[in-house]
């Protein structure tokens, strides 16, 4: 059973940084292509990024493209979020999610692509 850990949430203020951890394990990470979704109260689960296998390519949301940036480090079974010039409407519950199947495809945004998930960490933008 793959496990995902997700680390690094909380409360910044309007235009503040955030970076978020995860840590993968029982899973190939290096053959994984990985996600960041978000969920907010009262909404479905948002896409936010991808990175493929071996990093070559990386796609955002376009409502964080040119603030987000996804990153991983194979060697440690690790994939990074860091989140620049937070706005109030990134606030949610950020998960990360290992796709096992097409690692080398950047463009996967639904939640069904995904095989395993973390169980979130909290993030809150205030104004």
């Amino acid at each position: 059973q793959a496990q995902l850990i997700e680390s690094g949430g909380g409360l910044v203020q309007a235009g503040g940084s955030l970076g978020l951890s995860c840590a993968a394990s029982r899973i190939t990470f290096s053959t994984s292509a990985m996600g960041w979704f978000r969920l907010a109260p009262g909404q479905e689960r948002e896409f936010v990024a991808r990175i493929t296998s071996g990093a070559a390519t990386t796609y955002y949301a376009d409502s964080v493209k040119g603030r987000f940036t996804i990153s991983r480090d194979n060697a440690k079974n690790m994939v990074y979020l860091q989140m620049n010039n937070l706005k109030p409407e990134d606030t949610g519950v950020y998960y990360c999610a290992a796709d096992r199947n097409f690692q080398y495809v950047a463009r996967r945004t639904l939640p069904s692509a995904y095989q395993s998930w973390g169980q979130g960490t909290q993030v809150t933008v205030s104004s």
